[in-house]
């Protein structure tokens, strides 16, 4: 009998105490984020991929000197680039990041002399092939970046 009454009160008291923690979240302001409508704000500090800056033209500001592919310790960037007439430096013609590769540690984007390269605050990269993310056109993303900007 003593047994019985034992758990009675004990059950009790954890209902009280449940109830109590479900009622104090009822009344607290929801955490929810409705993702398709909403979305987050990014830390200051986040990084994700890389992306070039641009000049006032809307020209890269990458001049292919090649200090990021030397600082990179995975070797996921390609760098090709070229002089052309009538310019003091050259001018990138092709930077390729192996997203799949970088390990986001941002050797390259502290050497960069010209700051063309920081991190994107992009946090909902998803696709459904890993191919997607296997090799990344900087400079064609800048040149959709500028088309978005001018439309």
């Amino acid at each position: 009998m003593k047994n019985i009454f034992k758990e009675v009160v004990g059950g009790f008291y954890t209902l009280t105490v449940g109830m109590g923690i479900t009622l104090r979240e009822f009344f607290r302001k929801p955490v929810t984020v409705h993702y398709p409508r909403e979305s987050l704000k990014m830390p200051e500090r986040y990084r994700s991929h890389l992306i070039f800056t641009s000049n006032d033209d809307g020209s890269s500001k990458c001049i292919a000197c090649n200090l990021c592919v030397k600082a990179c310790p995975t070797d996921c960037i390609i760098v090709d680039g070229e002089k052309k007439e009538g310019e003091k430096k050259k001018s990138v013609t092709k930077y390729d990041l192996d997203f799949t590769r970088c390990s986001l540690c941002g050797a390259c984007v502290e050497v960069c002399p010209t700051d063309a390269i920081v991190f994107s605050k992009r946090y909902n990269l998803a696709a459904t092939d890993r191919q997607q993310f296997h090799i990344i056109d900087l400079c064609r993303d800048l040149e959709e970046r500028n088309k978005k900007k001018a439309q």
